[in-house]
């Protein structure tokens, strides 16, 4: 399997078979298992073997086969599934950390991550944010007994792209773990773990599953993090993914290679096309020559990704009216699916945050998150123009 492809990787890595030989995974839908002796309990709750099973808040078979296909194509030694993205963005940091440590993260981040690490802080973690796009920040914010570092390679909502590999060079001179949230990056485009991160988690509601139709998250690292440090915690405050939400996870797999590039295709065609137009202010794209980390995105990426941000000159009236004429893409908060989907992120995604907060995370109240599903991009872009003229 190390010499498979991703696209092979996507369809087969991982995969268990039971005695009937099933062509598709089985969904193991149990919470239990049953052992032969008293004594196979007591060795198997000592250490259970790779296909030995306890209880489904430990592990399945079903989520295993999706843990082990992420951690083939995301190029880590092992994986552990969560009930949600957040669930996996909250195991990773908590389960590494206590009161008295220092974490350092990218202050551009999605608000519910903004709320984990306030958590942690009212908990006696100290919280330092820096510009996760200034390099000079990381170098003065990271300090010998920084416990990790916590950033998104993309954030969210506009999209502003960190060079992992010198925060990771940074980080690792002090002993920090890098922790990355690679969502808006999807593991199609992911160089994580070559670039430098230690651990690396994805919301699978996302393009993992692709259709909008289940919650999961997933957190990849060595074998020693997860099954040692990140296992403990999960197992024990619950945040175990459903076996058959997992098994759509490993059915949306199969296609996400083919629907991510199209989508990042959709959308640096659509990006281009809008360049320039009198309507908005800005158009954000890492696909784009103009945006500032346009090369970087390239290295890292070799795409500009599935998402892009349109700042609409008049302002949150005129981005309402926007939205409400589109007819192809849908009102909602959620991304990567194969429908696409538009956000106003001030009112909805980050509406906690204080109107400086906003400012200065460039979230203006005429921008909008448009997430490219796989409808045909001619369909796409005419309704994404005609709802211009109607704002």
């Amino acid at each position: 399997m190390d010499d498979w492809k991703t696209a092979t990787k996507l369809v087969h890595a991982g995969t268990r078979r039971s005695q009937y030989g099933e062509m598709s995974e089985a969904i193991f839908l149990t919470q239990g298992f049953v052992y032969d002796s008293a004594e196979q309990a007591e060795a198997r709750f000592i250490e259970a073997g790779p296909d030995e099973f306890i209880y489904a808040r430990y592990g399945n078979p079903t989520v295993r086969m999706f843990e082990d296909r992420m951690a083939a194509i995301e190029g880590t030694e092992d994986a552990f599934a969560t009930a949600s993205g957040m669930a996996a963005v909250n195991g990773a940091l908590t389960s590494l950390v206590k009161a008295g440590d220092h974490v350092v993260a990218s202050r551009a981040l999605f608000g519910s991550c903004l709320y984990v690490l306030d958590l942690l802080a009212r908990f006696g973690v100290e919280v330092s944010f820096v510009d996760g796009t200034d390099l000079d920040q990381w170098r003065a914010a990271v300090r010998e007994g920084t416990k990790a570092v916590f950033l998104e390679a993309v954030s969210n909502p506009t999209l502003e792209v960190i060079d992992l590999a010198a925060v990771a060079e940074i980080a690792h001179a002090r002993g920090a773990t890098v922790i990355v949230d690679n969502v808006f990056v999807t593991p199609t485009f992911s160089r994580a773990v070559a670039l430098g991160a230690d651990v690396v988690v994805y919301s699978a509601t996302k393009h993992i599953d692709g259709s909008g139709r289940c919650l999961g998250g997933v957190v990849c690292g060595t074998r020693a993090y997860v099954r040692k440090v990140l296992e403990p915690y999960l197992k024990h405050t619950g945040g175990a993914l459903s076996p058959f939400n997992a098994w759509v996870m490993l059915k949306g797999m199969e296609t996400m290679d083919l629907r991510v590039r199209q989508q990042a295709a959709t959308a640096q065609a659509l990006a281009e096309t809008l360049a320039g137009h009198p309507k908005l202010a800005r158009v954000i794209y890492p696909g784009l020559r103009d945006h500032a980390q346009h090369d970087l995105a390239m290295r890292q990426m070799g795409a500009g990704g599935t998402v892009l941000a349109l700042d609409l000159a008049g302002g949150q009236e005129a981005a309402f009216r926007f939205l409400n004429a589109l007819e192809i893409v849908s009102i909602s908060n959620n991304l990567g699916d194969a429908k696409s989907i538009i956000t106003h992120p001030a009112t909805t995604t980050h509406q906690r945050l204080s109107a400086e907060q906003k400012a200065a995370l460039g979230i203006t109240p005429g921008l909008v998150r448009l997430s490219l599903g796989i409808e045909d991009g001619a369909d796409l872009v005419a309704d994404v123009t005609r709802a211009l003229d109607a704002a």
